[in-house]
């Protein structure tokens, strides 16, 4: 026989060894778990502890119901299987979410654990679904789509795709998969599916809230906040594929400074070490680092190093490390995870033992010099084969925790720099998991196609990343592969992108330029390529001009975006957000996606598309608009056609806010 009961401040299900729990975890907000043959267990994947929360429980001989603030949860028993179904509810008793049933005499199962011989589960969760409802969220795929409603998606990690497996819904809830395991999701019209390829137990968090605000916050408070971001984070940030030595890179930056071009941080890029694994500057090519961060300091730049996760076989820690049990692991064959200039593995970022040993040698080579912002590159981590089943980590299978690779690869840095006294902790990465936002993590978009299509999708991705709860994020301004400075329809992508980069949370020019400079050293071994100019007069004259522009429209923006930040770290907000987000009760905000609001008080309107000098832009109606580049001004409500010459991007402010932007672009 079944039992439905309270256990403590949980209504708990148990029949046929199954365990099914759901508890209060944080306001209006459900943390619901089974797992089969065992006891539930208080993974720390993602969700942090939350303040107790006294729920109303009631327990009837076939129902069972649990209520938090503005949610409610009804679990209700099959007289005939005895199976147990979920259904959720707001404080107005709409339904938000329930699980699909078992169809009669189709006899299917909501929560299906099969079992792996010898371990585990694979674990299968349906709910029934919406046809007409809208979903976002769910991090960065690189896809032109923000309405995730329909989509079929990878919860996997690969090069420029960040899965990060929270959903807001139009219906007024906001659902997390609280499970690192690689799978998949389905949010079809009949039936939306989770799916884990390993696991112990189903985890997943719930909330309801009146408006997307409200239940951004609630994720912000289950999962944490970012920090604040540094003075330095504001500005703009210079890049280029690989500076190779200290005097190329010392010469771009006393060049932005002779020009009087406001630049915050400096980038020196990946192949600055001798071998990957060795975290330190080849003193070949980089003799006096602690001269040069000075010399950057005095300028009053920051310098940013790239760090790989890699481990070379050739690195003078491989061994060390290989003896000490720091290195992810195959399963079966060689230990080699990836074929690149070399053949090596990954440091364990789950192990701590492992991050405890990386962070003490980067402190030494290049924290010690002064060197505050790290750029941890290759997050995914990127496997030269995506076998996920493959490799094995400290705290798991790959194919049952392997998506909290990057969380943990942040939270080696961000731990290190704060016990060494740091604020303000940012460092960029490639990739994110819920909860990576708390460790300073700035996700930008991967190593994308310079072209106008992958530019489109960046806007998606930014958005939807926002949505997912990682405030901080950037893009590869131009696009990171190809692009000949030299060539006029490269020049016109470069320019749209980089009108647009200004309005992302992080404003960063980076790009593997054509043709590429050849690099031997003295051994005569050929080293990594340089790329071409990538700096802002790299791109002829007017274009220059352009784009200095911009830089000091973000220099002018700069206390507006400190307030943005100020709510990023505070509230869990977005900084880039959707159109619905700030106006949910105008239903077509929730469908477009070209269109965006930088904070609350700024309209963005991107020019996405080649040889393109017009586009349509909506103003939402409760406001009035005024255009930053001429001072027009239009009643809300309506949609107007807005000229847009290359060097133009269609912005407005609402309300008379921000008055002293107008003009300036």
């Amino acid at each position: 026989m079944y039992t439905m009961s309270q256990e403590g401040n949980a209504l708990v299900y148990r029949w046929d060894g199954e365990v099914l729990s759901v508890e209060p975890w944080g306001a209006n907000s459900f943390r619901v778990r089974s797992t089969v043959l065992g006891e539930l267990e208080d993974t720390d994947y993602a969700l942090l502890p939350q303040e107790p929360v006294k729920a109303e429980i009631k327990v009837e001989e076939y129902k069972g119901v649990i209520t938090n603030g503005k949610i409610t949860a009804v679990l209700e028993v099959s007289g005939w299987s005895k199976k147990c179904d979920i259904s959720f509810y707001n404080q107005n008793g709409k339904l938000l979410l329930k699980e699909a049933g078992e169809g009669g005499a189709l006899n299917k199962r909501n929560r299906f654990f099969k079992p792996i011989i010898g371990g585990d589960f694979h674990l299968t969760v349906t709910f029934a679904s919406e046809p007409v409802e809208k979903l976002f969220g769910m991090g960065q795929y690189q896809q032109d789509i923000l309405n995730v409603k329909n989509c079929n998606l990878e919860l996997a990690h690969r090069n420029s795709q960040a899965s990060v497996p929270f959903v807001l819904s139009d219906q007024g809830y906001g659902f997390l998969w609280h499970n690192p395991a690689v799978g998949r999701v389905s949010f079809a019209s009949n039936t939306t599916e989770w799916y884990a390829e390993s696991t112990k137990q189903m985890d997943y968090w719930i909330t309801a809230g009146d408006t997307p605000d409200e239940i951004e916050q609630a994720y912000g408070d289950a999962t944490g906040k970012v920090p604040m971001m540094p003075e330095y984070g504001m500005g703009f940030w210079q890049c280029k594929l690989r500076y190779w030595n200290q005097e190329q890179l010392l010469k771009v930056a006393r060049e932005y400074k002779e020009r009087k071009i406001p630049i915050d941080v400096i980038v020196c890029d990946f192949f600055h070490w001798p071998k990957m694994g060795d975290f330190r500057f080849d003193e070949e090519f980089f003799p006096d680092p602690e001269a040069m961060v000075k010399e950057l300091k005095d300028m009053g730049i920051e310098l940013m190093v790239s760090i790989w996760p890699q481990i070379d076989w050739k690195s003078e820690n491989y061994e060390e490390m290989k003896q000490k049990g720091l290195l992810v692991k195959a399963e079966k064959g060689v230990d080699i995870a990836m074929l690149y200039n070399g053949n090596s593995t990954f440091y364990d970022a789950t192990n701590p033992r492992s991050r405890s040993y990386v962070w003490e040698k980067c402190k030494k080579n290049y924290y010690d010099y002064g060197i505050k912002v790290f750029w941890l590159d290759e997050a995914e981590p990127e496997y030269s084969g995506y076998d996920f089943d493959n490799y094995r980590y400290y705290q798991g299978t790959n194919a049952q925790i392997g998506n909290i690779y990057p969380q943990a690869y942040a939270r080696t840095f961000y731990e290190g720099q704060t016990e060494a006294g740091q604020e303000n902790v940012v460092n960029l990465l490639r990739c994110a998991w819920a909860g990576s936002q708390r460790y300073g993590a700035l996700v930008w978009s991967g190593d994308i196609h310079s072209d106008w299509q992958t530019f489109r999708r960046q806007v998606c991705a930014g958005l939807n990343m926002g949505i997912a709860g990682i405030p901080w994020w950037t893009t590869d301004i131009g696009g990171f592969s190809g692009g000949n400075p030299e060539d006029e329809a490269f020049r016109r992508l470069l320019v749209r992108w980089f009108e647009w980069g200004t309005f992302c949370p992080v404003m960063r020019l980076h790009g593997d330029r054509t043709p590429s400079e050849t690099v031997v050293n003295k051994a005569g071994e050929i080293m990594q390529p340089t790329g071409a100019d990538n700096e802002v007069w790299s791109f002829g004259e007017e274009n220059c001009n352009t784009l200095v522009k911009y830089i000091q429209f973000r220099e002018a923006m700069r206390p507006y975006t400190r307030k943005l930040m100020e709510e990023a770290h505070t509230l869990g907000r977005p900084v880039m957000r959707p159109m619905f987000y700030e106006f949910p009760e105008q239903k077509c905000c929730w469908d477009m996606k070209e269109q965006y609001m930088y904070g609350s008080d700024m309209l963005v309107a991107p020019v996405l598309y080649e040889d393109s000098y017009e586009r349509e832009v909506y103003l939402p109606e409760g406001s009035k608009w005024t255009s930053v580049h001429d001072g027009s001004v239009y009643e809300g409500g309506q949609t107007i056609q807005v000229q847009a010459a290359l060097g133009v991007i269609p912005v407005f402010l609402r309300d008379d806010k921000l008055p002293e932007l107008k003009g300036l672009i």
